[in-house]
């Protein structure tokens, strides 16, 4: 599903149009992400939580080259699912 069809989908179950419904949709998201920029954790029981994990700095090889290179640390998004999301996946 992409987010066009999730944007169709919510519009249908909840008899919103389908411009409320990417209001909604896009509204959360941006929070999500404005949440995730500012180093919170999101949690929406029954489905995950969303939060920001740091990656060390490693060494790693230059795959033109062979040559060693420092891998710089970084931040990014994770998301572990909850334990009803992991059961109706199964």
């Amino acid at each position: 599903m992409n987010k066009n069809e999730l944007i169709m989908e919510v519009a249908r179950k909840t008899g919103l149009s389908r411009r409320e419904s990417e209001v909604g949709v896009q509204t959360m998201l941006d929070l999500i992400a404005k949440s995730l920029v500012e180093g919170e954790k999101i949690t929406l029981t029954g489905f995950g939580t969303f939060d920001v994990g740091v990656r060390r700095e490693r060494a790693g090889v230059n795959p033109r080259n062979g040559k060693p290179i420092k891998i710089p640390a970084t931040k990014m998004p994770r998301f572990k699912p909850s334990k009803n999301l992991k059961v109706k996946v199964k």
